[in-house]
Formats: C-alpha cells, structure tokens, sequence
C-alpha cells in the first residue's frame, strides 16, 4: 500500500468526518485509510488556538513507494531455568516481569502494599477518617505511586523509540486509549491507571508469572557479591537473579540495601511544595476563554532560574486534578497532585519546586543515609494532627504575611493555615519565592492560588551506584531500576529502566 504524509491545521473541536473530508482535499482521492502520528496543541495565539495533526494516509491511489513497517521490540520465548525475584509493582517491576515472562524465566513480583481494588478502599477510608494503611496508600501498593496521578506517559529521555512503544503497546492492551501512541503530551488518568495495571497484572500471570501482595522483603542472603535469596516476614525466595524495583519512598528498603552493601550516592533532587488554583482562572490565562471545545484542560510548565536563586520549576501539573495525602509512613505528610482521564475537576495543581544539592544546603557533606534521614525528618515537620496539610495563599507567602487564611481547596483531609515560608530552608524559601514572582509575571493571575504542604517526592534523594547495564557495583546479578534508582523519573522512564534491566538479564542468563 503506498503512503503520503500530511501535516494539518484542525479546530480544536473537529469530527472524524471533518478530517477526513480535509484528507481527501489535500490529495483529491476519496479512497483511502488514514494514522494519526502526531498530534500537538498550539495555543501561541489566543485568538488562534488549533490542533497540530501529522497524518500518514495509505491508498492504491498515490504514487510513490509503498510503506514498511518500522520493527518493534520484541523477545523470542526460550525455556529457561532461572528464578527472578522482583521488589516492587510499578512501572520498573511490571515491565521487566512482564518481558522476563515472556522470555521464558519464572518470575515473582513482591509487592509491599496491597492489590489495586482494595488499595483504592483504603485510601478511600484514609481521606474520610484520617486512619493511614501502611499496606494501602497512595505510596505503596499494585501500580507504584503512579496508579494514582495523572499519569503522564512524557519522558525527556532519548533514544528509547523502542522500549517507549513496547510500554504503550502494553498499555492499550491493557486498556489504554489508543492516542496515547500520537499526542504530544499523553496521560492516562488515575480512573483508567486503577484498570490498566490490574490487566497488566492479570497478562503478567496468564504468561506464568507470580505476584504477591502485602509481602515486605526486609532482608537478603547474599554470598560474595551474588544474591542468593530474598525474605519477607513469612517467606524466603530462592532467586537467581534480583531486580530492586521499590519506587523513591522506600526508604526503610534503601536502608536494607546499605546494609548489605549496596553502594549509593547523594543526588541532587527537589523539594517545594504543591500550588493550586481554579482550572477557569488557568484556562482564561492560557487561552483567553473559560473552556475551549476538543480541549480538556488547559496545562503549564513553568521554570524560574533567576541569579542568585535555586532554579524553581513547576512539575507534574494536574489539570483538572486534586491535590491528595501522599505519606508512604505515619505521621509524615507529604502531597501529590492526581486527576482521572477528563480532566474535568474545578482545580489545577502542579508543584513547585527548587531544585536541591543537600550538601550544599546544608554546608556540609551529606551520605546517603543522612539524605533520608533529613527529608524523613523534613516530612515530619508537615505532619499536622489528622494529615490536615499547612497552607498559605501564595499573595500571603510572597509578602510573608503575619496571619496566613485558607479558602476553598480539593485537598480531602482539610487545611491548617500555617506560614509555609517558615517550614522551608531559607533558601528553599527565598527561591520559591522569586520564582513564583516570575511565574505572576508569565501567567496572568498565578499569585490568586494557593500553595499547599510539602512535594519532596519529585525524585529520590540518593541514587544506587550501577554500571551501564543497570547492574549493582560489586554484585553480580542484583539491578535496582525505575525511580528508586535514583536514574528515572515517570512512568515511561521507570518501565524503560526496568525493561533495560530486564534485557542485562536475558544476556546473562541465557
């Protein structure tokens, strides 16, 4: 079949029909079937707000040559007799269980916290009660942390055409919707996420794989650099080869790791807070108008690197969204920003955050351990009574004012106005507030949100020490992948850690 592709100007609202009927005008042939490649907003102009669309279109009717397929990623299945344990259901565990199985090793998931449906009961009782589940929150449990965010599918990282289209191609099996492969910026939505990983479950186990739930491994045998087994509380599990997959808020995991020699360094991460405004006043800003039809939400990103000041940016932004309690232990308090697929709620979150070099901030070298010591204590700090999160308004924030209010938020367990200028380093401080006075500037109305509790979970504080295969210093067959690695931040960049880890092994153990 021959090919041509198209780059078109669509309304913000056109039909099937009408792109099609755009289609055939452009090429003046009626037969034809068409593919969406790409597909981006430009919104420059407010007056002018269109969709950017890059379409193949295949017909007997073009000339030129005809199309081939680019080839996928895939594994051949061979029967192998290896066991390989997996700590952790996010994306780095999935992917790599996933591709693991299907290359024909005996795989086992260990999963700290619970199954998706009963995870999703107990945050519920969590935001009506206060009552926190170390098993069931919005940190731990089936689908990592990711399960309830956005879920954002963008990744700076390069090179990884393949291993990004195995995950998407993972994703819609499992669910997703098929757009996710063409726009520009997709997501999947909390309400789809809590579907899409129990049916990648469910894969994973009809391809022979094990998962277990509610299962903490807490310990390791390890022989001369070789791990030959993992413990839980219950159980030990003879493992060949060790894939560490456990997310950037299991620290009492880091720790376990350090004990038996794992190497890790302190990186520089990000810490700050989350902001929260009406998603009318934000569209109104973007687009000139309160909504605009074909479009959900309008989104930004936004970046302050004034001298003199931490670079302060905004991150995970949650159109449409809720800010929700995202402690992965008692008596911290930590928030997150999550939105369902519409993206159709009255508010926008996004955090805002300076980036952190520990050691400088605090005028001395930092190790590792003193990293998590520091940030658990910092998440500490914002704990008030009954995870009531402390808020300001960001007017209050940047005038410092000497009596902080709170007014209408989505956060579920309620607010406690506090000056959250205080709660930060001085630095942390001052930097957040120069950067929300160039955020004000480049978005009309930023300064009327308000800014809520702590975000410390943008990246891990420490990174494990591996080669380039994802392979431990000093060990043998263990990886510690995805974010918890300290290489990764999302979900695309997590599942391609995993899945890269996955391939080291298929080398080694064939």
């Amino acid at each position: 079949m021959n090919y041509k592709e198209l780059s078109l100007k669509m309304p913000t609202d056109y039909s099937d029909n009408e792109l099609r009927a755009i289609i055939s005008k452009k090429t003046n042939i009626n037969e034809f079937s068409f593919e969406i490649l790409k597909k981006s907003l430009d919104a420059r102009k407010k007056g002018n707000i269109y969709w950017l669309l890059s379409v193949r279109i295949f017909s007997e009717s073009l000339k030129g040559d005809a199309f081939i397929p680019q080839k996928g990623f895939s594994v051949s299945y061979k029967k192998r007799k290896k066991h390989v344990v997996i700590v952790g259901s996010g994306p780095a565990g999935m992917f790599s269980g996933l591709l693991l199985q299907k290359a024909g090793f005996s795989v086992t998931i260990i999963e700290r916290g619970a199954d998706v449906d009963y995870r999703e009961k107990r945050i519920a009782e969590f935001e009506q009660t206060g009552a926190f589940d170390a098993n069931a929150n919005y940190a731990f449990g089936e689908g990592g942390a990711g399960t309830f965010s956005d879920g954002k599918l963008t990744s700076r990282s390069k090179r990884i055409s393949k291993e990004r289209a195995f995950i998407m191609d993972a994703y819609i099996r499992a669910g997703a919707p098929k757009e996710i492969k063409y726009l520009a910026y997709p997501h999947l939505g909390s309400d789809n996420l809590r579907i899409i990983v129990k049916n990648l479950r469910y894969e994973f186990v009809e391809d022979g794989g094990r998962i277990e739930f509610e299962n903490l491994v807490d310990d390791l045998t390890v022989k001369n650099g070789i791990i030959k087994s993992v413990k839980t509380a219950d159980n030990e599990y003879q493992a060949d080869f060790l894939i560490v997959a456990s997310g950037h808020s299991s620290y009492d995991t880091y720790r376990m790791l350090m004990r038996h020699g794992v190497g890790f360094r302190v990186k520089n991460y990000a810490l700050g807070t989350r902001v929260e405004h009406r998603q009318e006043l934000i569209n109104e800003a973007q687009w000139g108008v309160s909504s605009l039809n074909g479009v959900k939400a309008a989104e930004y990103r936004l970046t302050s690197n004034s001298e003199g000041f931490l670079p302060v940016y905004t991150f995970c932004m949650c159109p449409g969204g809720t800010i929700v309690p995202a402690a992965s232990y008692k008596d911290i308090n930590i928030v997150n920003g999550m939105s369902n697929y519409a993206r159709n709620g009255g508010f926008a979150n996004s955090a805002l955050v300076a980036g952190v070099n520990l050691s400088k901030l605090l005028g001395r070298d930092v190790s590792p351990e003193e990293a998590l010591v520091w940030t658990h204590n910092l998440e500490q700090s914002f704990y008030f009574e009954r995870y009531r999160a402390p808020a300001c308004s960001i007017k209050e924030f940047l005038h410092k004012s000497s009596s902080p209010s709170v007014s209408g938020s989505s956060y579920p367990l309620g607010l406690t106005p506090a000056p959250l200028w205080e709660m930060f380093p001085v630095s942390i401080s001052e930097s957040l507030r120069e950067g929300l006075k160039v955020f004000t500037r480049k978005l009309k109305g930023f300064d009327e949100g308000l800014i809520i509790g702590l975000e410390s979970k943008t990246s891990a504080p420490v990174q494990v020490l591996r080669d380039s295969a994802a392979l431990c210093t000093g060990f043998y067959n263990l990886y510690v992948s995805g974010e918890g690695s300290g290489y990764a931040g999302g979900i695309i960049s997590s599942g391609t850690d995993g899945i890269k880890a996955a391939m080291a092994i298929m080398e080694q153990g064939q």
